[in-house]
């Protein structure tokens, strides 16, 4: 199975959160797929105590790096203006989270449930 990790995620694990450890041990020792793209290595180097966080360039060294391009952006941009018009807000960031996952046939890992529903999304929590 493959897994898109959420910002959510990544930072769990860095900060020690014991679900997040063990799901992280347990996807691979199952040898799932783990995935993330810019917009979470930007939302998690923001929290960053340092500029050269170590504990986050360890994290992400054995993960795939997606681009799912143009299609998912437009995917991305139609879902927020489909919440919008019903009356929710999906956040940018969460919306291309959800496309690069969608477009990559990966289930989100995040405990930010909420968002993510907003979108078509498999969506897996820990």
């Amino acid at each position: 199975m493959r897994y898109f990790l959420d910002t959510s995620f990544v930072i769990d694990y860095l900060r020690g959160h014991g679900a997040a450890g063990e799901r992280f041990r347990q996807l691979f020792e199952d040898g799932a797929q783990l995935c993330v793209n810019e917009i979470v290595l930007c939302e998690a180097a923001t929290g960053a105590t340092t500029d050269s966080d170590p504990d986050l360039a360890a994290l992400i060294e054995p993960l795939e790096f997606i681009q799912p391009g143009p299609d998912a952006a437009l995917a991305a941009g139609t879902w927020r203006r489909q919440a919008r018009r019903a009356g929710h807000t999906l956040d940018l960031a969460d919306s291309l989270i959800a496309a690069a996952a969608v477009f990559s046939d990966a289930a989100v890992l995040t405990r930010n449930v909420r968002d993510f529903a907003l979108t078509p999304a498999r969506i897996e929590t820990y």
